[in-house]
């Protein structure tokens, strides 16, 4: 069996796992057997497959995003939640609630999707600034760029007592996904594959604008393609289920390390890894204080900011 293979097998038994992990009571025998009852099915149907589907899509899009992000900007370590992005987007929901509170749930998107390119976008214009493009100082740029929007987004909710709504979009959890409550996630699904499709011009784009353009391609044009793909990737993420800070991060390094920057050969990996990473720790979160669960937000941040950490020591101690 090829490792692609394996690698399905292993997702499809976390889903199954997540089918059958939670308060509710489930009819396992009956499910076995076929004759499981009507209310077994009935919580299937609403919220344990609703909630599977969208762990997965999660996982795999925001990998796909924080990929595409490294590539653009040539360093190992942006990613939404590290580039003032995610945060960005949680403003634009803001707003939303603000000045039109009842724009269907897609314009909410397109909104939030709009404040995430415009902060991504100023975050790329303060890496042209920097005087020297470490690969350490600009993740801690777009850190300290994204508290500053974060700050903002504080005051105003507050001001108007949004902090409740506030807390919904800055720390990711599944526990309210419901049937019909998640299916904006397949447009970040239909995103990933665009992006799929556009690989090769991403590889390139990794390699330097002179490169990019000595090969007969529009630099910009790719850059742009990349940064709104991510952007809305952000924007249906955040307002589905909450920022998940570092998963991009962690999984498309740690795929890179093994399949390499060919993103027409890594990406199917960094989705798979992405989704899978995301089960295992909404699981997880739902396990460690049953019958209680803790978002999965919180369960990625302490996971991840500790491998953050090791991935940053160890470039630190490669490249002096």
């Amino acid at each position: 069996m090829g490792r692609l293979a394996l690698a399905l097998v292993g997702l499809a038994v976390l889903a199954s796992a997540s089918l059958v992990v939670g308060v509710g009571d489930l009819d396992l025998r009956g499910l076995v057997t076929g004759g499981a009852d009507a209310e077994t099915l009935r919580l299937l149907a609403v919220s344990r497959i609703p909630r599977t589907v969208a762990v997965i899509l999660a996982g795999a899009s925001m990998g796909i995003a924080a990929v595409i992000m490294q590539m653009l900007f040539r360093n190992r370590f942006v990613e939404p939640t590290t580039s003032g992005g995610a945060e960005a987007a949680s403003l634009g929901l803001l707003a939303v609630a603000l000045l039109a509170p009842d724009l269907p749930v897609m314009g909410k998107m397109l909104v939030a999707a709009l404040f995430s390119l415009a902060g991504t976008a100023l975050f790329l214009l303060l890496v042209d600034r920097l005087p020297v493009r470490s690969t350490l100082i600009v993740p801690l740029l777009g850190i300290m760029l994204g508290k500053v929007i974060e700050a903002v987004t504080t005051f105003f909710a507050y001001r108007y007592d949004l902090l409740q709504s506030l807390a919904a979009w800055t720390n990711g959890d599944f526990s309210g996904v419901l049937r019909g409550r998640y299916e904006l996630l397949w447009v970040a699904a239909a995103l990933t594959a665009l992006a799929y499709l556009a690989a090769d011009r991403f590889t390139v784009a990794g390699l330097g604008e002179s490169f990019t353009t000595n090969l007969g391609l529009n630099y910009r044009r790719i850059v742009t393609l990349g940064l709104a793909v991510v952007s809305l990737v952000t924007a249906a993420t955040v307002v589905t289920v909450g920022t998940v800070p570092f998963l991009g991060l962690i999984v498309a390094n740690l795929v890179s390390m093994l399949a390499g920057d060919n993103l027409r050969r890594s990406m199917p990996w960094i989705a798979l890894a992405g989704a899978a990473f995301l089960l295992a720790s909404d699981i997880l979160g739902r396990l460690v204080r049953f019958p209680y669960e803790v978002p999965v937000g919180t369960v990625v941040g302490v996971v991840g900011s500790g491998i953050f950490l090791v991935l940053l020591l160890g470039r630190r101690a490669r490249f002096g």
